[in-house]
């Protein structure tokens, strides 16, 4: 099976005239003449005696011009100057760069003549993988171009007749070379041996060097991954060695964007769907929180004393959860956790900064954690063994809906130790590592269900198992597969092989689907049909988001060798070492930082481009000038800031469908909302207009109404409690040995699709499924101390009431998941006898809430949000926290009973033994004009006390009995809506 290549899609076309339009006005050059001398602006006049080269006529202002118009038709920045023949195409991975480079090498030769072309490689992946692009297009150029005449070839020190060949053929030259076999040269002679060869003077070329010949030909060099060749000032120069016409760089990362022509980012490619969606799926861990987990995320020695960032599992109001806290030495995390007892020990010792070589220790503990590791986690092969199975999985329902299309599905595995794949015994024989043995274990059980039998009709499911796999490494001379940097000569070889394969991998007779590679040769793999990539990395992962998942955003091919277009296709999934919204975060920051891109950023000439409507035939632009109007209008308007970035005022703008534009822009205003929404993006937001600072409403506030009920309410009181201990052990028992189920830790399956749009990169999940997790490797807490702290009970009644429930056996599943539960049935029950047996008292006339404490209060809120305008309040806004409190607020400004009221400031607590308690309102209410009522209001949605959670229920009977205890006729009720207070007024 071969690739086809279709010359006639859209944006590979507008990226190939992008370079070739730079060069209008150029007329056809022969080929045959000497080598030339330059004059001051480049033009060739003089011939030597050795080859064939390219010639321009234009001048730089021309192609100044030119550019200029490509920039514009192509919505791009306009160049003020050329400051060289420098230029940028940008082309999001998997879109087909080298295709459009290749194709535009015979576009410029038909144009204009130019025949000698050099493609600057930085590795050797991507030399093998240009290589194979110009393998597999031979055919289909030729056919294209009436068999035009080219040679290409991938320098080579030790076959320097192929540079003098390069030079004095007359026809098409494309050479391929990596940076590294020219970036050394001398000037001094006594050097020359310490030079590349190719600057090394050579007698089989007459005494000349290669370099020379090279130079001869004034060459177009194009650049393939640009930012890591030209990465030092060696690198350019050694570009500028090549006395090239002009540089064309070719990427989807530009470090440095000279005089850009094309581009076609992320955005551009997902929303044109010229690469696959992306979903990303991870494993997420519940109540896997039994040993001391701690991951050392960051090391800080800038200031003193040196601090290190860790996340730790912190118990907190009855549950634990995983935290990011910052340590110092001497730290105990024992204390930080909140008292779990797993931790003890772990006082942090040394918090070592060194780069590359961070790590904290602890004092009585051996353990050492280095930076981005984590100690008392889960058990990782449990993790990978999952993540091997839900690849597996999603490869195979893929198949279900693909191979019937003619569409080969393919799986991809990084792993970062060889070993893991493939190990060798004592006698050098080959044995299956670890994640050999799980892909064949779980392929082995997934096949035979009954979903899949469609896919192995005629298939020995016993012997398929092994023939789907392989691996793709380095060999060393004893033909043992090895770990490398993906440098070496031994990982030409493999990238070698790997090119050589990526066609016939792609046939449906073709048995092998699942491919595991080193992550060292990620570069070197991106066929168009792998579906699934799953990374199975023992340390955290290096790789880049953008690497990873480069490797598949191919649009995939049929058994034609025809591209598919389409999302219902093509999606590729990522089996992610991380949760689906950091990956997503990690993903757009990326992006960012690559590209340039500014998510919700509009440019001066973001507008450029906008076709105007005309009569003409030819397209008529917007331009840069009435652009840069435009955007200077949005930034008065303060729709943007300074630098363009998107204010909320523009998103609450054009939800509101309220936009307005200067005049002279009505032709086109559907096309500026158009770009205007893209970039606003779809985020959640508040308006700073309607941001509203509370204040006091000095005349409630300082009126007789308002001091009368405040000196009511404010005195502060005590409890006590009194309970039969016998009937609550008994409860207890009785509540855990009903009601308590401990689960088993489990796995989470999230799966997420993955939105890229001009607001940003946005992930949501799509799939969810979990998976047992049973490890028995940690050790028994201590229960009944643990117990004792949080309920202060006794340790008699502790264990009496664990042996007395018949469940202590669960205690062994899951210990910290059994002491959570435990703990919150036996705090419920309690809150019934505490409830019941609960007596207030006022402390005294001293001890109370100061009215003045209104005064300090700093607040502030948003209309329409959280908001409502009052008359009768102690502020000149209510704060209110939903839906149920506004419409009282409401109703306590319209009803004419109520004088003034307050909603109570978080400040006014009543201690309870669940916790602080702090009520909704205090209300004046005038009855018939001849009797003033004072309440406490507690607004919830329903009255039943069922409907309200226990401990909730039971704070506010709790307040109940607070306000009993205060006498002087204050009333505490609980309401749905205003007609309940009336019920009681006229009760």
């Amino acid at each position: 099976m071969k690739i086809q290549f279709d010359p006639n899609l859209t944006y590979q076309q507008e990226a190939v005239q992008a370079v070739t339009d730079l060069f209008d006005g150029q007329e056809t050059c022969g080929s045959n003449f000497s080598v030339p001398s330059f004059d001051s602006q480049g033009l060739m006049q003089n011939e030597t005696e050795l080859g064939y080269g390219n010639k321009l006529h234009l001048l730089d202002e021309e192609i100044l011009e030119n550019l200029n118009k490509i920039q514009l038709r192509n919505g791009l920045e306009h160049s003020k100057k050329l400051t060289s023949r420098d230029f940028t195409v940008e082309m999001e991975t998997g879109t087909g760069k080298t295709y459009v480079y290749l194709k535009t090498v015979f576009e410029l030769q038909r144009l204009y003549g130019f025949t000698k072309f050099i493609i600057v490689v930085p590795s050797i992946a991507i030399k093998e993988g240009v290589l194979k692009s110009l393998q597999m297009t031979e055919a289909h150029f030729k056919a294209m171009y009436q068999n035009t005449p080219y040679d290409y070839f991938t320098y080579n020190s030790a076959n320097l007749e192929q540079v003098r060949s390069f030079a004095t053929n007359d026809y098409i030259q494309i050479m391929v070379i990596n940076i590294d076999a020219f970036r050394r040269s001398f000037t001094d002679p006594t050097k020359e041996t310490k030079a590349n060869i190719i600057h090394r003077t050579n007698d089989r070329l007459s005494g000349f060097k290669p370099i020379e010949f090279i130079q001869s030909t004034n060459p177009i060099v194009i650049i393939d991954e640009p930012q890591s060749v030209d990465t030092t000032s060696k690198s350019k120069e050694a570009i500028e060695s090549l006395n090239p016409l002009c540089t064309i760089r070719y990427s989807a990362t530009h470090r440095d964007k000279h005089h850009m022509v094309y581009k076609l980012d992320p955005v551009d490619a997902y929303e044109k769907q010229l690469v696959k969606q992306i979903e990303v799926a991870e494993f997420k861990v519940e109540d896997g929180n039994n040993k001391a987990y701690i991951k050392l995320v960051s090391v800080d020695n800038k200031k003193s004393p040196i601090t290190a960032k860790v996340e730790i599992d912190i118990m907190k109001k009855g549950a634990v959860s995983r935290k990011k806290i910052t340590v110092k030495q001497g730290d105990d995390l024992f204390e930080r956790s909140g008292g779990r007892d797993i931790y003890s020990g772990y006082i942090i010792n040394d918090i070592y900064c060194e780069e590359g070589a961070e790590y904290i220790d602890f004092t009585s503990k051996p353990d050492i954690v280095e930076l981005g590791q984590a100690i008392g986690g889960v058990d990782e092969d449990e993790r990978k063994r999952l993540q091997i199975r839900k690849t597996i999985e999603e490869h195979l329902d893929k198949e279900l809906r693909l191979t019937k299309q003619g569409i080969k599905v393919l799986s991809l595995f990084f792993i970062d130790k060889v070993a893991n794949y493939r190990w060798y015994d004592e006698e050098g024989s080959a044995r299956q590592g670890k994640y050999a043995e799980m892909f064949e274990e779980e392929y082995s059980a997934l096949i035979r269900k009954p979903k899949y039998r469609t896919l192995f009709e005629d298939v020995d499911v016993d012997t398929i198992t092994s023939e789907v796999h392989n691996g793709y490494f380095s060999i060393d001379k004893k033909g043992k597969l090895k770990d490398t940097s993906g440098k070496t000569q031994d990982d030409e070889d493999t990238y070698s092989l790997i090119m050589k394969e990526k066609e016939k991998l792609l046939g449906l007779d073709n048995k092998l689907k699942f491919i595991f590679s080193h992550s060292a040769l990620r570069e070197g793999w991106d066929n168009p049909n792998i579906f699934q990539i799953c990374t199975l990395n023992e340390s955290n992962s290096v790789i880049k988001k953008r690497q990873e998942i480069g490797r598949g955003l191919r649009l995939c091919v049929n058994q034609q060798g025809e591209r598919v277009f389409g999302f219902e296709v093509n999606t590729l999934t990522v089996m992610a070492n991380e949760s689906y919204e950091e990956f997503a975060k990690k993903l757009q920051k990326e992006i960012e930082e690559d590209t340039g891109i500014k998510f919700g950023l509009i440019e001066e000439h973001s507008f450029a481009n906008i076709v105007v409507p005309s009569g003409d035939d030819e397209e008529s632009y917007l331009g840069v000038e009435m652009s840069e109007k435009l955007w200077k209008k949005l930034y008065e308007k303060k729709y943007i800031d300074d630098k363009g970035k998107v204010q909320d005022s523009l998103k609450l703008a054009l939800k509101a469908n309220i936009v307005t534009l200067p005049d002279g822009y009505e032709a086109v205003a559907p096309q500026i909302i158009s770009i205007l929404k893209k970039v606003a993006g779809n985020l959640n937001i508040k308006d700073a207009s309607n941001r509203r600072v509370v204040t006091l409403n000095k005349e409630v506030y300082l009126s007789e109404e308002f001091k009368e009920l405040w000196d009511r309410i404010k005195y502060k009181t005590t409890y006590r409690v009194q309970f039969d201990e016998v009937a609550l052990i008994a409860a207890c028992a009785k509540e855990i040995k009903e009601h308590l189920v401990v689960g088993k830790s489990r796995f989470k399956y999230l799966k997420a699709g993955v939105e890229i749009t001009q607001g940003g990169v946005g992930a949501d999940v799509v799939e969810e499924s979990t998976f047992v997790y049973d490890p028995k490797d940690f050790e028994l807490p201590d229960i009944v101390s643990y117990l004792q702290n949080e309920t202060n009970l006794t340790r008699r009644a502790i264990v009496k009431i664990l042996t007395k429930s018949g469940k202590l056996e669960q205690f062994k599943n899951n210990p910290q998941k059994f002491i959570e539960q435990v703990m919150a049935m036996i705090q419920r029950t309690m809150r019934h006898f505490v409830v019941d047996g609960i007596k207030y008292e006022k402390i005294g006339n001293e001890s109370y809430y100061a009215q003045e404490i209104f005064e300090e209060q700093e607040l502030a809120g948003y209309l329409n949000q959280n908001l409502q305008e009052s008359q009768k309040g102690v502020y000149d806004y209510v704060i209110y926290d939903s839906d149920v409190e506004k419409n009282f607020a409401i109703s306590f400004e319209n009803n004419p009973m109520v004088k003034v009221y307050a909603k109570l400031p978080s400040f006014f607590k009543i201690e309870t033994p669940l916790g602080s308690y702090n009520p909704d309102w205090a209300v004046v209410i005038d009855k018939d004009g001849n009797e003033k009522l004072y309440f406490v209001v507690e607004t919830k949605s329903s009255l039943f006390t069922d409907a309200l959670r226990p401990a909730e229920q039971a704070k506010i009977d709790c307040g109940m009995a607070h306000f009993d205890a205060l006498g002087d006729d204050v009333s505490f009720i609980k309401a749905t809506k205003m007609e309940d207070v009336e019920d009681v007024v006229y009760g």
